[in-house]
């Protein structure tokens, strides 16, 4: 599969997005006109800067105002294509995106614009080169892909055929089954991009919030089933115009482009066994069935205040690793791994160095561990190793948000029993647990400028889906908030957070732990009331929650008196919709703004208690007020 990708779509200066282009492992790029001319070199500077790079530049982009104009217009569009032919030769490019005439003045009629682009084709292959008509979604008198269609099949021309974009035929919810009728050779390129639903102008939609296929709400892969049954084999091209993009790493810009592509051939592979899709092969995208285990990296200095946290949660350490500093906590299907390890080979030492205390890693459970790594790897993802020692398992994993680590567990006898081979049990009988059964969810922070780019990680790797996005008010800014949830009942679920300002619990969270990305781990239990009485038993200290609070869920809810007393008492905060209850109590923070959480899920309720969080919030932010700070 040729991949592309218009170097307007990531940030940098045009050196620095040749280089994230190809380092991504795209094949081809799209010179957008306005980086060529503001970028100091000749045409043939930027054309061996391209080669050196291992680019083919796949096209000269964009032409604007040319089929229909009246003269002296038309004369002297026709003379700017030369020109533009002229660079282009020097550039290397045998192809110029020439995009629907938006000029008030220009004159409309399928006939003219044909009369046009067969003349500009006879001009074109004088100089050895092709040009693509794209119907813009907002063009004056083209803005269908069918209407564009219809002048280059009426042109008639070799060196003139269509250019496709995604965008300009979703936005405006055309058929997209009218391409398969189209000659797959007659389409010169092929252009995506994603975008979320927003009703708005359609210029500003695409001039601001287009972002990476798979990242969005439109069906992109429908699309690219209808192009592949034309026969199309040309290239596949991001053109990508996003606000937030503009400002973002070019590097993971360009590395998530990428991933989307083959992505979303990947899925066209699979819905159309028929046709013949150039994709890496891999597996099917991946089912997770929940978290097997959380590490935490610390030091042994450090190491007690962790432990005392854990130990009045109700866990017990139940085994040591055999050669390192590592022990094993558990609590019914529960473990959290602490290490101390400090030795050079550790991974594990490296992520404390950097972070401090945090939860560096976790376990996956997954149907087949390599399966899962290979898959990721066809994806782009960073595969992870470290030195293994006598006797250790080498678990398949890979890096993820925060450069944490991501195992995959499965049932093979290895991965099985892995905590018998490398553990040995230790007799701590512990205080007593408090009724907690497995690990809900999982929470990651991340810049919002990184939440696409994990979003499209997860969803493209496993088995799962996205939940519309949340906005949780904060009194440092807004936080956005969007879930990825295994599409099987009780299996794997991740909430995603992101945070623009350090000044946001979140934001301080990203900035004091230099990039820690797991900020908080979610209990189950059965019984919240009986698990809060174990708890306070254990000396754990619940985060206090304010009066008010309880005094307006009693009315919200209409809520019996004793039960909200109840709920208070116990710092158990209550959310309710058409399907069941939700209940939650959290931890005061640890170290840069960690914490944990227990809930109980009661009926069918599926959601994480969104409406809690100002309040979980504020009540932190209080905790975390310097002494001497007014209480108002």
């Amino acid at each position: 599969m040729r991949t592309s990708i218009a170097t307007v779509s990531i940030s940098g200066e045009f050196p620095d997005k040749m280089a994230a282009i190809a380092k991504a492992g795209f094949s081809g790029v799209e010179i957008f006109e306005n980086d060529f001319l503001t970028y100091d070199a000749s045409p043939r500077e930027v054309a061996q800067m391209a080669r050196d790079f291992g680019l083919e530049i796949t096209l000269f982009q964009p032409f604007r105002d040319f089929e229909g104009m009246p003269e002296p217009h038309r004369a002297r569009a026709f003379e700017r294509a030369q020109r533009k032919f002229d660079i282009m030769g020097e550039l290397g490019t045998d192809l110029m995106l020439i995009c629907s005439n938006v000029s008030p003045i220009s004159l409309g009629g399928i006939d003219r614009a044909a009369a046009d682009f067969h003349e500009l084709g006879d001009l074109a292959a004088k100089h050895g080169v092709r040009v693509g008509y794209e119907a813009l979604a907002w063009g004056r008198h083209i803005n269908d892909h069918r209407d564009a269609w219809e002048i280059v099949r009426r042109a008639d021309h070799r060196n003139v055929g269509l250019i496709l974009d995604s965008f300009h035929t979703l936005s405006r919810k055309i058929d997209v089954n009218s391409i398969r009728s189209i000659p797959g050779d007659k389409i010169f390129i092929v252009q995506l991009a994603d975008a979320p639903l927003i009703d708005m102008d359609l210029l500003y939609w695409s001039r601001h919030f287009r972002n990476m296929p798979g990242e969005g709400d439109l069906p992109v892969v429908d699309f690219m089933r209808a192009v592949a049954a034309t026969g199309y084999d040309g290239p596949l091209s991001l053109e990508i115009f996003n606000d937030q993009f503009r400002g973002g790493s070019a590097r993971a810009l360009a590395e998530d482009g990428h991933r989307s592509l083959v992505y979303v051939m990947d899925q066209v592979r699979r819905l159309e066994p028929d046709i013949r899709i150039d994709v890496p092969p891999m597996p099917d995208r991946i089912q997770a069935t929940g978290v097997s285990f959380v590490e935490f990296t610390t030091a042994e200095a450090e190491k007690d205040n962790l432990v005392t946290l854990l130990k009045s949660l109700g866990f017990r350490k139940t085994a040591r690793h055999r050669n390192r500093n590592v022990d094993l906590y558990t609590q019914a299907d529960i473990r959290i791994v602490v290490n101390s390890d400090d030795s050079g080979d550790s991974f594990a030492g490296s992520s404390y160095f950097v972070h401090g205390t945090n939860a560096y890693a976790y376990g996956m459970k997954v149907e087949n561990a390599q399966d899962a790594l290979a898959r990721a790897a066809a994806l782009d993802a960073p595969v992870f190793s470290e030195p293994r020692r006598a006797g250790e398992t080498s678990v398949p994993a890979i890096q993820g948000v925060g450069n944490g680590v991501i195992y995959f567990l499965d049932d093979t006898p290895a991965l099985a029993s892995i905590w018998d081979t490398e553990f040995t049990p230790v007799d701590d009988p512990g205080e007593g647990d408090a009724g907690l059964k497995r690990i809900d969810h999982l929470a990651q922070t991340t810049h919002y400028d990184e939440m696409l780019t994990w979003l499209l990680f997860y969803t493209s790797i496993f088995e799962t889906r996205r939940t519309p996005m949340v906005d949780v008010v904060d009194p440092g800014g807004l936080v956005r908030s969007q879930a990825i949830e295994s599409l099987s009942a009780n299996g794997f679920r991740l909430t995603m957070n992101g945070a623009d300002s350090r000044k946001t619990f979140a934001g301080k969270f990203l900035a004091e732990g230099f990039g820690s990305s797991i900020q908080h781990i979610a209990f189950t239990t059965d019984d919240i009331f009986a698990t809060a009485g174990a708890l306070a038993a254990l000396d754990f200290h619940a985060l206090p929650i304010s009066r008010n609070y309880y005094d307006d869920l009693e009315a919200r809810f209409g809520l019996e008196p004793s039960f909200s007393d109840a709920l208070r008492e116990a710092s158990i905060l209550y959310d309710r919709d058409d399907n069941g209850e939700y209940f939650q109590i959290y931890s005061r923070t640890f170290g840069e703004g960690f914490f944990f959480e227990i809930v109980e899920r009661r009926g069918a309720y599926n959601g994480y208690g969104a409406m809690n969080a100002p309040f979980r919030i504020a009540a932190q932010r209080r905790l975390l007020r310097p002494e001497g700070m007014p209480k108002r």
